[in-house]
């Protein structure tokens, strides 16, 4: 089913957004200014663009696998989480980074990437005594002999 999100561009510097079918369903965002960050500080950093995401969904904003190699960047909320309530105007999309090293952004740097989401539907919780399965061997044991 295909979603139409709108979308305002704040410059008009950085490549307009596209989605590329068949590569992946994440989006990547781009860097809107130039930005200078020294080893320790946080920043706020603009992606350029306000949204209306549709109702019903939310934006998952991630950093792009590369980021932490080429910038040396963390994103501090680790996974960010847009609703559609944050559509107005001046709403602009910004990652939260914490620079781990020296580096530089350049306006179309990309270093973050986005899907929207349905909302979770209404959860019940149901406590029981056992769940009635096998233990798989505790968390972060996936590979392990």
């Amino acid at each position: 089913m295909n979603k139409t999100i709108r979308i305002k561009y704040h410059s008009n510097e950085i490549e307009k957004l596209t989605y590329i079918d068949g590569k992946s369903d994440w989006i990547d965002l781009r860097v809107a200014e130039n930005v200078s960050l020294k080893k320790g500080e946080f920043r706020l950093i603009s992606m350029g663009v306000s949204m209306q995401i549709p109702d019903g969904y939310e934006m998952l904003l991630a950093p792009r696998s590369s980021t932490f190699k080429n910038f040396g960047l963390i994103q501090t909320n680790s996974l960010g989480v847009i609703d559609e309530s944050y559509c107005g105007d001046n709403d602009i999309i910004r990652m939260p980074v914490y620079a781990t090293r020296d580096t530089e952004l350049k306006v179309n740097d990309r270093i973050a990437q986005f899907r929207i989401i349905e909302h979770q539907p209404t959860i019940t919780f149901e406590e029981v005594e056992s769940l009635g399965n096998q233990d798989r061997g505790g968390f972060g044991s996936t590979g392990k002999n």
